[in-house]
């Protein structure tokens, strides 16, 4: 504890004194918002509240509730995470949200953002084939979020979450475990489909790495706390997505359906490919980048990747 933390805490009393002291501190160092809130205000409340175990919705009569001083230091010792380390919100609180959902996260595995989210809220239609899905892969999982998330849309479902860092799968499994989610989700060490021969699923979704060259150089500096094997894949984005293009039509049924997110590599992609006719989705809650292959579009363009 610092002589200044220690006036500090002095000073401030309540929860909103110290959500408006956080304010403060995001301004004076710039901080980047992107992580799960897009304002400043959302991003001092889940910090405060969450040093002192309050949920990030508490009623907010509660915000003039004064804190012990074992509480306001913890409270000045996450700010000074956030704005001097510029560690990413949910690596210090060990807590993201999708799909209005809660995950376990850590600097093992990206911090869920993917707007994929709003494919799996509609059950992708109207471009997965109607009937029952009984299988899906969720590949380059990370933390498990989006195959989790497809096993919650799709009941019936069987769901594979693969990836190849044994790190990552441990952050997935624990997820795993908090959705109670053991008999149908299970996580799979794998580099791409390498040890899902003889499988074939009904959807399969990825998140790959995709963050180009130049993008990773530009990005700020909450960015680097995440694995960069997760980032980035090549000088254009598109060194692990052009192989799952190759690959993927072996491990999808006849009916079946790619869903890729490749973010701004878009138009690396559009570039590489001009007379492949992918599908690229719309977001209403924003986003961009992402597309769709059926099985056979994709089988019969495989040649080309």
């Amino acid at each position: 504890m610092t002589a200044s933390d220690q006036d500090l805490s002095q000073e401030l009393q309540s929860l909103r004194d110290y959500i408006r002291w956080a304010m403060s501190c995001f301004q004076q160092h710039g901080i980047y918002y992107g992580h799960g809130t897009d304002n400043p205000w959302d991003e001092a409340v889940q910090l405060v509240l969450n040093a002192v175990h309050l949920p990030w919705d508490a009623n907010p009569g509660v915000l003039d509730a004064r804190l012990t001083q074992a509480e306001r230091l913890r409270v000045l010792e996450f700010i000074r995470r956030r704005t001097e380390e510029r560690l990413p919100l949910p690596y210090i609180t060990g807590e993201a949200w999708y799909l209005g959902m809660p995950f376990y996260v850590d600097s093992r595995v990206l911090i869920p953002r993917s707007p994929i989210a709003e494919l799996i809220q509609n059950e992708f239609s109207p471009w997965l084939r109607p009937g029952d899905v009984t299988r899906i892969l969720d590949l380059c999982t990370g933390s498990g979020c989006i195959g989790i998330g497809c096993a919650y849309a799709f009941p019936e479902a069987k769901v594979d979450l693969v990836d190849i860092s044994p790190e990552a799968l441990d952050v997935a499994e624990r997820n795993i475990q908090r959705h109670e989610l053991g008999q149908r989700v299970v996580a799979i060490k794998s580099d791409l489909f390498q040890a899902l021969k003889g499988r074939r699923y009904d959807l399969i979704v990825s998140n790959p790495p995709y963050v180009d060259a130049k993008d990773f150089a530009e990005m700020p500096k909450e960015y680097g706390h995440e694995p960069t094997l997760a980032l980035t894949s090549g000088e254009d984005g598109l060194e692990l997505t052009r192989q799952l293009l190759r690959e993927a039509s072996d491990y999808l049924e006849e009916d079946g359906l790619l869903v890729v997110e490749v973010g701004n590599s878009e138009a690396h992609l559009r570039e590489a490919y001009p007379e492949v006719p992918f599908i690229w989705a719309e977001f209403e809650q924003g986003g961009n980048g992402v597309f769709m292959l059926e099985a056979q579009t994709l089988l019969a363009y495989r040649h080309l990747f």
